[in-house]
């Protein structure tokens, strides 16, 4: 197979994928990430990531055990989780010569124009001055409850941001090797459906909840947000955030572990 043309990629990790489930940094993963994420800028790959985990860490920071159960608690982690997941970042990626850029954005932004077309600007304007943008939802500010609509996870945000940064392909990072066709915490025989030409209520009938214990979405939020994006004409994939490295076998056209969406003509 030829390598895949990819000029540029969003890619979503959860909070499995950068925490512990002490809710602590897991440094050796994001270290990875960020490795990996330089060597495809090497590539003129430019790269737009969505980082969850600010919470997570917030709470153990704040001495809260578990998840915070009040708003102003998720108010309160998030504010203090993102700057320290910012400082990391920060630090790594300027390892490898890179900058970084903070975008915390909340579900006005798409509904509207002005507002839309602002960060629309922001994220081309970071690319062009070869910055990675990270992305979270402003959980500081944003929630139902004060009259805010929120994006509610980050798989739908990863769909909004690539839609927004004119990406064309999404990966989305997730706790399992990709969609399988029935739950294989339950199912030793379960398979990986490598392919999903057409996102269909059976294929939405195979998602099951998330199995980390620490995110907000699970698989049948990922797949609506495939959904989302190959039907703005993304290629999407999923992939095991503990086998990052297949983000490679991607690039160069090989075969890969985990779920491919194509895009929709």
């Amino acid at each position: 197979m030829s390598e895949r043309t990819i000029k540029r990629i969003a890619i979503k990790v959860g909070t499995s994928s950068v925490t512990y489930k002490n809710g602590k940094i897991n440094i050796g993963a994001i270290e990875k990430l960020v490795r990996l994420i330089a060597d495809l800028k090497n590539r003129d790959i430019e790269v737009v990531l969505i980082s969850s985990g600010a919470i997570g860490i917030g709470a153990s920071k704040l001495g809260i055990s578990g998840k915070p159960k009040t708003v102003r608690e998720r108010q309160a982690a998030a504010a203090v989780g993102q700057c320290a997941l910012m400082d990391l970042y920060d630090k790594l990626f300027s390892e490898y010569g890179y900058t970084i850029g903070q975008l915390l954005l909340t579900k006005d932004i798409a509904d509207v124009d002005t507002k839309r077309q602002n960060a629309k600007n922001s994220f081309f304007t970071l690319l062009d001055y070869n910055v990675v943008p990270i992305v979270n939802e402003n959980d500081a500010i944003s929630t139902a409850e004060i009259g805010i609509s929120n994006f509610g996870d980050n798989d739908a945000l990863s769909a909004f941001v690539a839609v927004l940064s004119e990406c064309d392909t999404l990966c989305i990072m997730t706790d399992r090797d990709g969609l399988y066709d029935c739950d294989p915490t339950k199912n030793e025989n379960a398979r990986i459906i490598s392919v999903v030409p057409e996102i269909n209520d059976e294929i939405k009938a195979h998602c099951g909840i998330s199995v980390s214990g620490v995110g907000t979405g699970g698989m049948i939020t990922k797949v609506h947000a495939a959904e989302v994006a190959t039907a703005a004409g993304i290629d999407t994939y999923f992939i095991n955030s503990q086998r990052a490295d297949e983000l490679y076998n991607i690039v160069e056209g090989k075969a890969f572990i985990g779920t491919f969406f194509p895009k929709k003509d």
